[in-house]
């Protein structure tokens, strides 16, 4: 996406802003051209970044969902300011879009383990809490996803390896997803992670003494009847490609 769109971004109080996360699943969705043609969804859109850049990735269409009411406001006007027509819906995940199908779906969602099962009420915490071991909201796409893929259908999630990566690989083959690991980078704890380190720890979550995480961006192809993926571009063997943030 280039930098003048980026920085055209606004964002209300309370809304996601674009992270590490953020640039590294729109880094693998550019490179990969994956939007191309497709309608895309983005669920969890926060300021709309992911949606903007499918736009720009030559979607036939582009929907973006959140549960936010400032999230929908902020991805409003940043994709009128930069003239992208995007529908933007308020909901939570899919349930704005209920009965409808996709090309490619793309998720950021909450996934920062906070071991509490309630969502949090503060609006900041929103944007990242993912409830007890951080899988809260990944779970639920996992099962969700492969009812609005359509037939050749595609999803591209991003979340920390901290939430266990096979997890997610292991749900998305229970529903008939064919899921590899598409990318990978290692960043510093932030300071929500910092804050929860010794609680984390504590529950087994992550090594002691340990202070970095991977973010790791997993692409799933919905399979046929057969059980051969429709996705010609399928990556082979599996193998992860470690995209940087910037070349």
């Amino acid at each position: 996406m280039p930098l003048v769109v980026a920085t055209m971004l606004c964002r209300a109080p309370g809304v996601y802003r674009p992270q590490s996360d953020t640039w590294l699943l729109a880094d693998v969705l550019a490179r990969g051209d994956y939007a191309r043609g497709r309608r895309v969804l983005e669920i969890c859109t926060g300021s709309g970044l992911l949606a903007l850049a499918a736009a720009e990735g030559g979607a036939e269409s582009v929907t973006a969902t959140d549960l936010s009411l400032r999230s929908v406001a902020t991805t409003w006007l940043n994709t009128r300011r930069c003239g992208a027509q995007v529908r933007v819906r308020r909901g939570d995940l899919f349930a704005p879009v209920r009965g409808h199908r996709f090309d490619l779906i793309l998720a950021n969602p909450p996934y920062v383990p906070s071991l509490a099962r309630r969502a949090p009420r503060h609006r900041m915490a929103r944007c990242w809490d993912g409830g007890i071991a951080g899988r809260a909201f990944i779970d639920r796409i996992c099962a969700e996803a492969p009812k609005h893929l359509a037939a050749a259908g595609m999803l591209l999630i991003v979340h920390s390896s901290i939430c266990d990566e096979q997890q997610t690989l292991r749900q998305l083959k229970q529903h008939q997803v064919e899921a590899r690991l598409l990318a990978s980078t290692t960043e510093a704890f932030g300071p929500v992670l910092r804050a929860r380190a010794a609680l984390l720890e504590r529950h087994g979550l992550i090594r002691v003494g340990q202070r970095h995480e991977q973010l790791i961006v997993i692409g799933g192809w919905l399979t046929t009847s057969a059980g051969v993926s429709s996705a010609a571009a399928m990556p082979s063997s599996g193998a992860v490609r470690p995209f940087g943030l910037a070349d």
